[in-house]
């Protein structure tokens, strides 16, 4: 690894932020969508679906995150699409710095992008009236499975991005991550699903995910549902990584 790897990724770190701040319709659009189902369902749809709770926005939440994070890493596909066209990477390599510090770069910005809509969107959730008794080490332990998520999610993303021959084919893979959640219990109790259905559902990774956020934002036991959304995470990410790597570098 070159010794100066991370001056380097925080070079180009601080290049993709500053893309993002001066478009900031990606972070308006990516957040207002969620924001709007999440009107939907909670004033529209809430007072019909049974969930056991007595605010469904607090049953709602942890689903409408995971979506925000599909359908933010579409931009990161997009962006590395574009760099890859332009030849940016092939000039980023003439110079004396780490091979794959300008594809850490956009990672990391999707990170950054998706924390700040995340954090958005829970403010809206507070005046909608979602509260938590969670402490502090559960509200780190969601944290952490959020930035999870947004990594497995952001690798799968850097293969369509690096694969990708159209702005379109950069973009389209995200819309199955972004239906994943409806056939999960992010807005309904998996019981009440037919039984086909409800075994894709209770054995999907947003299920798993959900499951573990919600239980730690209301203060529940937890049980193995955490280790199941964790290996979920790390699994997808692991073979994600190792398939975005093999990509750029055949790309590169």
């Amino acid at each position: 690894m070159n010794q100066y790897f991370f001056s380097d990724m925080s070079v180009m770190l601080g290049r993709s932020m500053r893309h993002i701040f001066r478009s900031l319709d990606t972070i308006i659009t990516v957040t207002i969508t969620p924001i709007a189902m999440m009107l939907l369902f909670v004033y529209v749809f809430g007072g019909a679906i049974q969930t056991g709770t007595d605010h469904y926005v607090n049953y709602l939440l942890p689903g409408i995150l995971l979506i925000a994070i599909a359908s933010g890493i579409a931009y990161t596909a997009y962006r590395l699409f574009m760099d890859m066209q332009s030849g940016i990477f092939e000039r980023f390599h003439s110079m004396p710095i780490a091979r794959s510090a300008a594809l850490w770069g956009h990672v990391l910005t999707s990170l950054v992008s998706n924390a700040i809509s995340v954090v958005v969107i829970l403010l809206v959730a507070l005046v909608m009236g979602f509260r938590s008794p969670a402490g502090v080490w559960a509200w780190l332990a969601v944290a952490g499975i959020l930035a999870l998520f947004t990594l497995a999610l952001t690798w799968i993303a850097a293969i369509a991005g690096l694969s990708a021959t159209s702005v379109d084919g950069a973009g389209a893979f995200s819309y199955p991550l972004i239906f994943l959640p409806f056939i999960s219990s992010a807005f309904v109790p998996t019981a009440s699903m037919p039984p086909v259905v409800r075994a894709f559902a209770e054995n999907q990774p947003v299920t798993a995910i959900v499951e573990a956020m919600r239980a730690l934002l209301s203060a529940q036991p937890v049980g193995s549902a955490i280790w199941v959304a964790l290996a979920w995470c790390a699994g997808i990410m692991l073979v994600a990584y190792v398939f975005a790597m093999r990509a750029y570098k055949k790309r590169v």
